[in-house]
């Protein structure tokens, strides 16, 4: 059964509360939910929250035959499950439109923005190549799942360790961990995703129509927020403010001078301090693992 939609008394509580610069968590309108990073035994499992929004990403590897138009090239497949568990609007066994534009937007963001190097995937050209499938699982939906899963996945990536591999002639060995330390996969750059939401000045009926041209703007929308606004700017970029995306389907009418600034002022430095924050939890994950088993 589908929750009933928000009442008339929460959207104009919301709006009127926008209105004035404040958000219903307390949160300033660009300000971003607090991002927690929990790693699994195995490398490459990653669970990432932003507030009470969870994402679990796994990623696993195995070889196979290159199809023959990219010989030199490795596979990257992104799979992503929005369940029943993560909130009541999803039926079981039925792809849900958020679904189908969460996997959409990783796919553009994780895997043709060349995050990965599929080169160094390539085991013998022509013959065998690393094919990795990133697995999405949203656990819990509280607003803003595309950002949430952008980071399990990019993450997951980076925590990642693939079998070294020997070749001799047309021989493959594939070593496993305890003979030889498993090597990181190759990446270019570590692209994360930032929504940003839009709402009228007014909670009139009037004011909510595509027409209105004044806004309000919030980053990281709860599930409230996103249910109410007039529509979405999703923006990915990496820390050396190389723009990979930049997304807006339907809503509210933007001009450039209202999208610039929010990319500039305040994509570029939330992105900067995201990326500290998954070097520095990647780096606490790798002090503790070395106790136990060798890493690279």
């Amino acid at each position: 059964m589908r929750p009933p939609s928000p009442s008339i008394p929460e959207r104009e509580f919301l709006f009127t509360s926008l209105k004035q610069s404040l958000r219903l968590d307390g949160r300033q309108l660009l300000e971003m939910r607090r991002p927690t990073i929990t790693f699994g035994t195995e490398l490459g499992w990653v669970e990432c929250s932003l507030g009470k929004t969870r994402v679990m990403a796994a990623v696993d590897a195995k070889m196979v035959k290159p199809p023959p138009e990219r010989p030199y090239e490795g596979l990257i497949t992104i799979h992503s499950e929005v369940s029943p568990m993560a909130s009541p609007e999803y039926e079981p066994g039925r792809t849900s439109d958020e679904e189908v534009a969460i996997t959409r937007m990783l796919d553009k963001i994780l895997r043709r923005s060349d995050a990965v190097d599929k080169e160094s995937l390539c085991i013998l050209a022509g013959q065998r190549v690393w094919h990795l499938r990133l697995t999405i699982h949203c656990l819990a939906d509280s607003g803003n799942m595309l950002d949430c899963a952008c980071l399990a996945g990019i993450v997951a990536l980076k925590h990642f360790r693939r079998p070294e591999v020997e070749v001799v002639g047309n021989e493959v060995t594939v070593h496993p961990p305890t003979e030889r330390a498993p090597l990181p996969l190759s990446l270019h750059h570590t692209p994360l995703c930032l929504t940003f939401a839009f709402f009228p000045e007014s909670s009139s009926r009037a004011a909510t129509s595509t027409s209105s041209t004044k806004t309000t703007t919030v980053l990281d929308p709860s599930l409230l927020e996103s249910t109410l606004s007039l529509g979405f700017l999703h923006v990915a970029l990496n820390a050396q403010r190389e723009l990979c995306v930049v997304q807006k389907a339907g809503g509210v009418p933007l001009t450039e001078d209202e999208i610039l600034p929010l990319i500039k002022e305040v994509a570029v430095a939330k992105v900067r301090e995201l990326d500290a924050f998954v070097e520095s939890r990647l780096k606490e994950d790798w002090e503790g693992r070395k106790m136990f088993v060798e890493v690279r």
